[in-house]
Order: structure tokens, then C-alpha cells, then sequence
């Protein structure tokens, strides 16, 4: 085994005095920064993972009495004040309104219906009714469609050809094949919803009875993802005429890509529209991170386009982006975390006023959460902005001061150098402060990815970019994942795809999707 040799050191002897606070400093500097890279991959691997500020302590800086003014609000009558003990909390009440209900009765026999008082008859009061729930175990069946055939006898006997006709069936999306909608719509959904890599669904099935290989439950699957190309082709054209969307991306592992090793990381790229409805998410599968796949898949789009500081969105010619501020956030969260305790307790930190003019740009956002757009700008004009002026003002004071390697110094960077994208959610009411909706969409990705670690073939990984899409859109539209997919591959093959009042019908925001394939809470609304 190779032992890597140790750098030569330098000869100081000679060294001014001056060259020696230098690299003094020098290598203080640098102790600093890997003492925090350190500090930080401990608390990230053995602390608490969530991001949480106490909220107590940041309510007694930045002007209290302008956050929590509200002209608007009455003033208190005197009352007299009361204590009320509160409640032990209950157990939570599941919602069964939506199940299908089977009642068993059970009733006396006729000769156990005599009062064993009087003698006399007793009639019926009631019921006294106990519920459980049923679970009825997954089965396969085994379907025929047996279309009926019909000659002409006399043709037949007397002609010299017999004409046959047919009756009629719907055409099979899967032509040839075992599969039916409701069995590859299962596979798709226990895949990509819930995270159930293909040879534990192949394990499951057999438990069934039937055995059907990973190889085909994947054909099958490739083969449904032409009919769903369709729908998200026609997503995508509606998400590109929108004023506002988020994007993000993360990494997936394509085994067999031509010309590039296994190991190599692909890229799974995320678009998806804002808070106004209806919603669409789309994912694309691109073997690199270039700015030139969100160039193409952006090329008609106009408008404002949510992301973080990754410059592969810089250069796309019809957007305005805007900076997400909870990346900024995490950045000062980190700078606090490795801290030392007594300090992160003091709160008195630069990191720690980082921190709390992002926590007091949040808590106005909240505040502003249920107005209308025009609202909310207003909202932003009178409370954001002045809070921004106040931040860029302490920026521009700190960023002089701080080390640029050490974490501080990396998030007071990172907020000088997208400061014009941070302040652009104050231009429009429809904006958001954050880029959180395009990370709360690509997460089951991430954590599905957990379960099946790679895609097998580029096929398989624009297959899975174009399932997710229909899945996590029918999620967003509050449908039922495995009811949309069924529906759709037994509509699909059975009308004019070229037709678009058709193909309009099949989206997931249709009124006739909603009411077929709805989720049940969404139905019992």
C-alpha cells in the first residue's frame, strides 16, 4: 500500500516578521474554515436536521410594534378574564366517510324474544353498532374479451366468399400483451408514488400466483409511457404559456448511457407553474447539468422563472429569474450551527442577524399568505422592501469584515451576488420569497430514488421523467395517481389524440377527470 509522502515545509528562517503574521493569518484562516466544514458535516450527520429558529428570541428585534401593527383590528372591550382548563387531547377521528360500508346484523332468535319479566313480545329499539375496518387482500384475474363472431349462412352455402363480422370492443392500449390499464397503472403507481422498487413488486405478484419478470413489468411500462407522452406533451405546452414556474434539478444514475461510465451522474430537471392553478409538474431527463437543456425546454416561455443561484439558468433568453431566499436562509442557518454553544445560546452574532432579517422577511410572507396578488405586492411595498433596505445596508457593513472562505462569508456572498434576484418577488404579487414548491416536487423523486438507486437505460429514465410528470400532476390536482393512469390508458388508445377538444378531456384539471378520478377526500368535498 502507497503512503502519500507529506509536502515539504516551507524554510522560515529567513521570513520577515510582516511574512510571518501573513501566513500566520493565512493558516488561521484556513483552521477556521475546516473547523466549520467539520462542525458542520457532524451536526448534518448526527444533529437534528430541521432548520427552525427560536421564534421567541427574533420577536424582540427589528421594529415589533411595525410587524404586529394592524390598523385595521378593533380595539378590546374590558372583560372580565376567565381560566379555562383545557381539554386532554383525543384521539385523532379518521374521516370514513369515503369507504365502501358492509353492515353484518345480527338479530335474537324468535324464541329469545320474550321478556324474561312479563313474558310479553319485545319489539325492536335499535341497534347497538360496533365498527372495524376490512382489508380485502390484492388479487390477479384473469380477463377474456371474447368479441362474438357472425357469418352469413346463406353466403356462406352459396357465395363464393362469407362476409364476418365482428363485434365491437375497445381498443387495447396494450395490444398482444397480458397487461391491462389497471395492472400496469398498479406497477406504475406502486413504482412511482410509492417507492416500490420493480423485483419487490416481482416478489409480490408471485405471492399472487403469478410470475411476470422485472424485464416485462419494465416493457410495460416503457409502453405506457408512450400513451402518457401524449398528455405530457400537451402539458408542456400549456406550462410554457404561463407567467410564473419554478425548476430545479438533482442527479440520477443511468447504468447504460452510450459512451460514459456507469458512475456518471445524469440529471433529472424539474419545471413546474406557481400558485396559481391549475397545477402542472414536469420532469426531464438530461445526461448533463448544461444550461443549453432548461434553454430548450424554457424556448417559448416568457415570463418570471423561479431557481436558485445555479448560473445554467442565467443565460434563458425570455426569463426574469427570481432568487429563492430559504437558500439564503440554510446559508445563515449553517454559519449559526457551528457556532459554539455559549455563542449560538448569546445570539448576538452576525450569523445570528443574517438569520433574523430572513426570519422577518418570512414572517411578513406569512402574514400575506391568504391576500389577493395585488395584496400582497402592496403588502411587500410597505413591509419587504423597507426590511430589504435595512439588510443590504448591514451587507454591504459585514461582508468587509467577515472571511470569504468561512461560512458566514459564503452566505454574506452568496446574498450580495443574487441580492437583484432576491428583491424581484417585490414586482409582482404572484411571486413567491422562496423556491420551495419546485423542491416540495422533485423530493419524492429524491426519496423514491432511495429505493431503486438508478435507471437502468436512458429509455427507462425519460419513461420514468414522463410517469413522475403524470403522477406528480395528478397528486397537485388532487387526483387518485392509479385511477388517473388507468383511466387514461383506457381512453387513450379509443380517441383522435390530434384532437385537442379531445385530448382537453384527459388533463388532470378536466371537470370529467376529476369526477372519475378523483381522490376520495376530493370527492366526499
Amino acid at each position: 500500500m502507497k503512503t502519500q509522502k507529506p509536502e515539504p515545509q516551507p524554510d522560515v528562517s529567513d521570513w520577515s516578521r510582516e511574512d510571518l503574521t501573513h501566513e500566520y493569518l493565512r493558516a488561521w484562516s484556513e483552521i477556521q474554515r475546516l473547523k466549520e466544514k467539520l462542525g458542520l458535516a457532524n451536526r448534518r450527520m448526527f444533529g437534528a436536521s430541521s432548520e427552525a429558529a427560536p421564534t421567541a428570541q427574533f420577536a424582540l428585534v427589528f421594529d415589533e410594534a411595525e410587524l404586529e401593527a394592524s390598523p385595521e383590528a378593533p380595539e378590546p372591550e374590558l372583560e372580565t378574564i376567565t381560566y379555562t382548563r383545557a381539554r386532554a387531547p383525543r384521539q385523532r377521528t379518521l374521516d370514513l366517510g369515503t369507504l365502501p360500508v358492509e353492515e353484518i346484523e345480527y338479530t335474537l332468535p324468535e324464541g329469545d324474544r320474550a321478556c324474561p319479566q312479563c313474558s310479553g313480545e319485545m319489539h325492536s329499539i335499535g341497534h347497538d353498532v360496533r365498527q372495524e375496518l376490512k382489508r380485502i387482500p390484492a388479487s390477479i384475474t384473469l380477463v377474456k374479451h371474447c368479441r362474438e363472431k357472425f357469418a352469413c349462412r346463406h353466403c356462406q352455402q352459396n357465395e363464393r366468399s362469407t362476409p364476418i363480422r365482428i363485434a365491437p370492443a375497445p381498443v387495447p392500449a396494450f395490444p398482444g400483451s397480458l397487461a391491462s390499464p389497471s395492472i400496469v397503472a398498479s406497477i406504475m403507481d406502486r413504482k412511482f408514488v410509492e417507492g416500490m422498487p420493480l423485483y419487490r413488486q416481482q416478489q409480490s405478484l408471485a405471492r399472487l400466483g403469478v410470475d411476470i419478470s422485472r424485464q416485462t413489468m419494465a416493457n410495460w411500462m416503457i409502453a405506457g409511457s408512450r400513451w402518457l407522452q401524449i398528455v405530457y406533451d400537451a402539458m408542456r405546452e400549456r406550462l410554457v404559456e404561463r407567467d410564473v414556474l419554478h425548476a430545479d434539478e438533482t442527479t440520477v444514475q443511468v447504468l447504460r448511457e452510450a459512451e460514459r461510465a456507469a458512475q456518471t451522474q445524469s440529471y433529472m430537471w424539474l419545471y413546474r407553474t406557481g400558485r396559481d392553478g391549475p397545477h402542472i409538474v414536469l420532469f426531464d431527463y438530461q445526461t448533463t447539468r448544461s444550461g443549453e437543456h432548461p434553454r430548450r425546454f424554457l424556448e417559448r416561455f416568457t415570463g418570471y422563472l423561479h431557481a436558485d443561484g445555479y448560473s445554467g439558468y442565467h443565460d434563458l433568453p425570455g426569463a426574469t429569474l427570481c432568487g429563492c431566499w430559504a437558500h439564503v436562509r440554510r446559508k445563515f442557518v449553517d454559519a449559526v450551527n457551528v457556532q459554539p454553544k455559549d455563542a449560538r445560546k448569546a445570539g448576538q452574532s452576525a450569523s445570528h442577524k443574517g438569520l433574523e432579517f430572513c426570519n422577518r422577511l418570512f414572517g411578513i410572507e406569512r402574514g400575506l399568505h391568504d391576500v389577493t396578488p395585488d395584496g400582497r405586492r402592496a403588502g411587500r411595498q410597505l413591509h419587504s422592501r423597507k426590511a430589504l433596505d435595512q439588510m443590504r445596508e448591514w451587507l454591504d457593513q459585514t461582508a468587509r469584515q467577515a472571511s470569504p472562505k468561512s461560512l458566514l462569508g459564503s452566505a454574506l456572498t452568496y446574498c450580495v451576488n443574487q441580492w437583484p434576484k432576491l428583491c424581484r418577488f417585490l414586482e409582482d404579487g404572484r411571486l413567491e420569497i422562496d423556491n420551495n414548491r419546485a423542491e416540495r416536487s422533485i423530493k419524492p423523486f429524491v426519496i423514491g430514488r432511495k429505493n431503486w438507486l438508478f435507471a437502468n437505460t436512458p429509455k427507462g429514465a425519460t419513461a420514468s421523467a414522463v410517469t413522475y410528470s403524470i403522477v406528480e400532476t395528478a397528486k397537485e390536482n388532487g387526483l387518485n395517481p392509479a385511477a388517473y393512469l388507468q383511466h387514461l390508458f383506457e381512453q387513450l388508445p379509443n380517441i383522435d389524440i390530434h384532437d385537442p377538444r379531445q385530448l382537453d378531456q384527459l388533463l388532470p384539471w378536466s371537470e370529467v377527470v376529476k369526477e372519475r378520478c378523483a381522490a376520495p377526500a376530493n370527492k366526499r368535498a
